[in-house]
This record gives C-alpha cells, sequence and structure tokens, in this order.
C-alpha cells in the first residue's frame, strides 16, 4: 500500500459571532483536510486542528518538506514515517507549525490503516469502549451575555444530551468569574459535569485563590490555570492547595512537554491534542506514558477523532466537542456523518479508520487555497 499522492485542502469558515476565552477570541473555524492516496486505491479522508491563520502553511509544509520524504513509503508503517518526518522539526524554526503538519499526515495514515486492515481506528488502539462520554466546550465570553444566559445555557447543553461542560473562566476578576461558574452550576443541576478552563489565564496565586473559591460548586477539573511562562511549577501548586483535578497538556506539542508536566506533579487529566502533538502516533505514545504515571487522558477538542484515541485506551475519560453550531460548523455541518449523542454518551464509529465523510460542497465553499 504505497503512498502515491498527498493532497491538503486549508478550510476557513468565518463565524457568525466571536467567541472570547480568557485571553483570545474567535471569529472563525478553520481546519486542515488531508487526503492520501495510495497505489491500492485507497483515499484517507480527515480533517486536523483549528489553526485560525496557519492552515496555507501548513499545508506548504506538508507539500513541500514531508511528502518529498514519504511519497512511495508503505503508508502501514506508520512508525518509520513518522520517524522520517520528525526530522524536519530540529530545523530552528515555528515547530509548533511544524507538529500540526505531521500531524495531519499522521491521522491520514492511520485512517488509510484501518480501512485497509477493515477496522476501525478505536480498534487499532485498543477497543477497550464502544461508547464514550461527551461534554461540550461553553462558557464563553462574549458582549451582552448575562449570568442568566449562563444558566440557560447549561439547561440547553443538558437537553441535547450532553454530558457536561467545559467552561471558560479566567477572563474577568475571581469575584465575576465565580459569579459566572456559580450561575452554571445553578443551571446545570447536581448531576452535570462542569470543568472549569483558563486558558493559562491567571497568577499561580489568583488561580489558587479561584480553585478553593469554587471548590464547593463540584468542578471535574481546573484546566490550564496559570499563565504560560511558568505553568509547570505553577500547576502543581494549584494541584497540592486544592482538591480539584488539574487538567493540562493543549499547550504541548511533543510527549516530552507532557513527560514534564508529570516530573513537576501539576496534572491529574492530560487533553493533549493529537492535532497539535504529531498525530495519534505520538498521542498514544503519550498515553502510555501516562497510564504509567496513573494520570487519565482527555483530549483538546477534535472529537471526531478523540472517542477512537480515549475509547481504545482503559483510562481514556471524555470526548469534547463544541455543541454550539455558531462555534464549530465543521463538527456540526461538514462532518456528514456525525453519530448522534444520546444519554450523555456519543457512540464510536465502527467503519474503517475514523470513519468520516466530509460534506465536500462544504469543503469546496470554504476552502482558501
Amino acid at each position: 500500500m504505497r503512498i502515491e499522492k498527498i493532497e491538503t485542502i486549508p478550510v476557513v469558515i468565518p463565524l457568525t459571532r466571536v467567541f472570547g476565552g480568557s485571553k483570545y477570541s474567535v471569529p472563525t473555524r478553520a481546519t486542515v483536510v488531508t487526503r492520501i492516496h495510495t497505489e491500492g486505491g485507497l483515499v484517507s479522508e480527515v480533517y486536523n486542528g483549528d489553526d485560525r491563520s496557519g492552515g496555507p502553511e501548513i499545508c506548504k509544509i506538508i507539500q513541500e518538506e514531508l511528502a518529498p520524504l514519504i511519497l512511495g513509503e508503505d503508508a502501514m508503517a506508520v512508525e518509520r514515517i513518522w520517524a522520517k518526518m520528525f526530522t524536519i522539526a530540529h530545523l530552528i524554526r515555528d515547530r509548533a507549525r511544524v507538529m500540526e503538519a505531521i500531524a495531519c499526515v499522521d491521522t491520514a495514515l492511520w485512517d488509510l490503516v484501518g480501512k485497509a486492515l477493515g477496522t476501525s481506528v478505536a480498534k487499532l488502539f485498543g477497543g477497550y469502549r464502544d461508547r464514550m462520554p461527551i461534554i461540550s466546550i461553553g462558557g464563553y465570553y462574549e458582549d451582552g451575555v448575562t449570568l442568566d444566559d449562563y444558566r440557560k445555557e447549561m439547561e440547553t447543553l443538558k437537553g441535547l444530551g450532553l454530558a457536561g461542560v467545559k467552561f471558560k473562566v479566567g477572563g474577568l476578576t475571581l469575584d465575576e468569574d465565580f459569579a459566572r461558574v456559580e450561575a452554571a452550576r445553578d443551571g446545570a443541576g447536581a448531576e452535570f459535569l462542569i470543568a472549569i478552563d483558563a486558558n493559562r489565564g491567571w497568577a499561580t496565586a489568583d488561580a489558587v485563590r479561584f480553585a478553593r473559591r469554587v471548590e464547593p460548586l463540584d468542578i471535574l477539573w481546573f484546566e490550564e490555570p496559570c499563565h504560560w511562562y511558568d505553568d509547570y511549577p505553577g500547576n502543581a501548586e494549584v494541584r497540592r492547595a486544592t482538591s480539584i483535578p488539574v487538567a493540562s497538556g493543549q499547550s504541548e506539542i511533543s510527549g516530552h512537554g507532557v513527560k514534564r508536566l508529570i516530573a513537576a506533579g501539576g496534572i491529574d487529566f492530560c487533553n493533549i491534542d493529537a492535532s497539535h502533538c504529531g498525530g495519534p502516533t505520538e498521542w498514544r505514545r503519550i498515553a502510555g506514558l501516562c497510564a504509567l504515571h496513573g494520570v487519565r487522558m482527555a483530549m483538546h477538542e477534535e472529537g471526531h477523532l478523540s472517542m477512537h484515541l480515549l475509547s481504545g485506551i482503559p483510562h481514556g475519560t471524555f470526548v469534547e466537542c463544541f455543541a454550539d453550531p455558531d462555534r464549530d460548523p465543521v463538527w456540526q455541518a461538514m462532518y456528514g456523518n456525525r453519530p448522534a449523542i444520546e444519554g450523555g454518551e456519543i457512540a464510536v464509529p465502527q467503519a474503517p479508520g475514523f470513519g468520516i465523510e466530509l460534506d465536500w460542497d462544504m469543503v469546496t465553499k470554504y476552502r482558501v487555497d
């Protein structure tokens, strides 16, 4: 099953509303579609990431640097191909962008392996379960949104059959953000899961104060609580000071970064994104590392991929999605055969590979190459 051609398509979809986190805003939904063609006629169909400005550059790296390394290779040799691609990450450059490019190719290869063997990636990763609990990312900062709106948002998410929410914090004062989380818990009720995500928004002392404040609200995890420049010891300090588990890893681009998080003692849930860290091949290594250290696996966004990877392993936890169609038209519409959500869970597709069928009219409409 030799690699014959690699096709990449950057996609950017303008959103109808701007969604705000602690230190960023989201005006578009972007992704990269990767199709690897093999001599035997198999073709991958996957998409990766949400790099809102870098899609064309990612595609350029794939076409100009990665493709020459791997054309003609056996698509089943994922580890050898990954090692060859990783050599370009040693150059002085934006390595995060390189790892995103590697992830696109690696994801497409796993899709091909599954298709060649007639089995899902979930089964290739271990097949531990066939359904996964699913939560939505929500609680964004938007102009004019009131505390009552956050209560109603939780009621809406419950009505959609989700198990919980990952709620944005870190963008306002501690008092204001506490009031937002308190309103969310009020609207959610006792059984609905609430994680909080500061996206590295706070100094360590403020993150500790906030964690202690929200402890009575039964928080699933506190994600990336501390500023980026010293977050390894900062996460550990938050973890020691509170009963709330700490989640981190979203901002890492390799297993080595996760190893440092674990060594610092600052992580209970690892939510590294396969589209950030070089694809399922590196993600699988990270999952093994976390298993040995008692760290549970989550994954940042990318529900179409994470339900396969997380369901394959015993310590996989929650699939994430954007339940609001205005936030993620890719998940809601471009992913043409997305499984239904029911009873807080999503059924893991059992079709070969990742089992993704894209709406190609939508891909064509929003491609930016």
